[in-house]
């Protein structure tokens, strides 16, 4: 296919070039591409739909982007029936985005990026996150007498000291981590999402817990975090890493033992380090950094966290003394 003829082919036959593009250009990864082809295909159904599949990139003009907009906000629905999220919409309209960013990173005329807009979402995004109480109530809950239970507080103070996402943590190793007792903090350079890297810190408690679970550890398995059947009979090196489904299940389980909210997962544990640093007075770009987001667009949602407790204090306090 030559460069020159590219800008005269249809919109959905430029789909293998863009995802070579974010692959090789941008590095995203397979799971990140899966979902932008996916998203894509919407847009090209709806092109099929429209009797627009032969559209070439510089034959897309404004006008159709409103009625591809209308077609997610009214016409679209989920597996149960029900309209799509504004948030939902805007998936399928960043993807777009993107893929006109394409043609203009090739030389090929098309539809300005710019002029794609985001559905606006009036609901603001709700962040969950535990207080401390709740945290320490969570953090109490495995049974510490046994190597899961010693397991299972290492894994719990490990996410909350670093704010690692559930990948970052499954993929951790035994070598990675240090475990001497005259170490206050331990930083440890990881590769995060979309292969940037970005360094985590253990607190002085996180690696307490660390090392009384490795003490206990017989087995030869390089992974940090692993299953408990016949670990303390193996001898030799064997595939025991804990998967996130299993991580999942840890704490679903615990935390109904604790009694905190049944909606908190392992990234709500994240939220909840971001949230802690946030209401010290860490200011939101150090944050960006020690999560790993790309865009302080991502961070930005927990500034929400710190404004409405503000007002509420605000609306409590200020002004009560005559």
């Amino acid at each position: 296919m030559k460069t020159m003829n590219k800008s005269k082919i249809a919109l959905p036959l430029h789909l293998q070039d863009f995802l070579d593009w974010i692959d090789v250009e941008r590095g995203l990864s397979s799971k990140s591409q899966e979902n932008y082809s996916r998203f894509l295909k919407k847009f090209f159904s709806w092109l099929d739909e429209k009797k627009l599949s032969s559209l070439k990139p510089h034959e897309l003009s404004p006008e159709h982007i409103w009625q591809y907009r209308l077609y997610l906000s009214r016409e679209c629905r989920t597996p149960k029936g029900e309209p799509l999220k504004k948030s939902t919409q805007n998936y399928y309209l960043i993807a777009l985005r993107i893929f006109l960013n394409f043609f203009a990173n090739r030389d090929i005329e098309s539809l300005p990026a710019e002029k794609v807009e985001l559905a606006r979402n009036k609901e603001e995004r709700q962040v969950r996150f535990l207080n401390i109480d709740q945290l320490k109530k969570l953090f109490e809950a495995p049974d510490t007498t046994t190597f899961q239970g010693l397991r299972d507080r290492a894994l719990l103070e490990t996410f909350f000291s670093t704010g690692m996402r559930i990948s970052e943590v499954v993929s951790l190793d035994v070598n990675q981590i240090k475990t001497s007792a005259n170490i206050d903090t331990f930083e440890l350079v990881i590769t995060g999402k979309g292969g940037r890297t970005r360094t985590v810190y253990f607190s002085r408690r996180a690696l307490d817990w660390l090392q009384q679970y490795l003490a206990k550890r017989t087995d030869m398995d390089p992974a940090l975090f692993i299953r408990t059947v016949n670990v303390l009979n193996a001898t030799k090196e064997t595939d025991l890493r804990l998967s996130a489904r299993s991580i999942e299940k840890t704490f679903k389980r615990y935390v109904i033992m604790a009694g905190v909210p049944l909606n908190t997962t392992p990234h709500v544990m994240r939220h909840s380090f971001a949230t802690d640093l946030l209401k010290q007075g860490v200011d939101l770009r150090v944050i960006q950094d020690f999560l790993g987001h790309k865009h302080i667009a991502a961070t930005q949602i927990y500034a929400h966290v710190t404004s409405k407790q503000l007002k509420d204090i605000h609306s409590r306090l200020h002004g009560k003394k005559e």
